[in-house]
């Protein structure tokens, strides 16, 4: 109940100052390059990887890539750069 008050405070000053939701709430942001590159930014963790699929944690659940021939370029604190053949993004 608490949480969901903060949430929705949050995005009302998000509203009314017009700054990003993504920043205010931190909530992922993905970026996709056709279908050979994609960044996740605000991610909690790497839960499953393979070459055929990866699965981030997030704020707002677990986001599922497939695809094939996959590999994690480039993994940070908050985002990360996932490139091969894109084929399902799912969250």
């Amino acid at each position: 109940m608490r949480r969901r008050k903060l949430q929705e405070v949050k995005t009302t000053v998000s509203e009314m100052f017009e700054l990003p939701k993504d920043i205010m709430l931190n909530l992922p942001r993905i970026s996709m390059i056709g279908n050979n590159q994609m960044l996740v930014e605000n991610h909690r963790g790497v839960i499953e990887y393979t070459p055929q699929k990866i699965r981030l944690n997030s704020t707002i659940g677990v986001i599922r890539v497939e695809g094939q021939d996959m590999n994690l370029k480039n993994i940070a604190a908050d985002d990360v750069m996932i490139t091969g053949v894109i084929k399902l993004v799912e969250f």
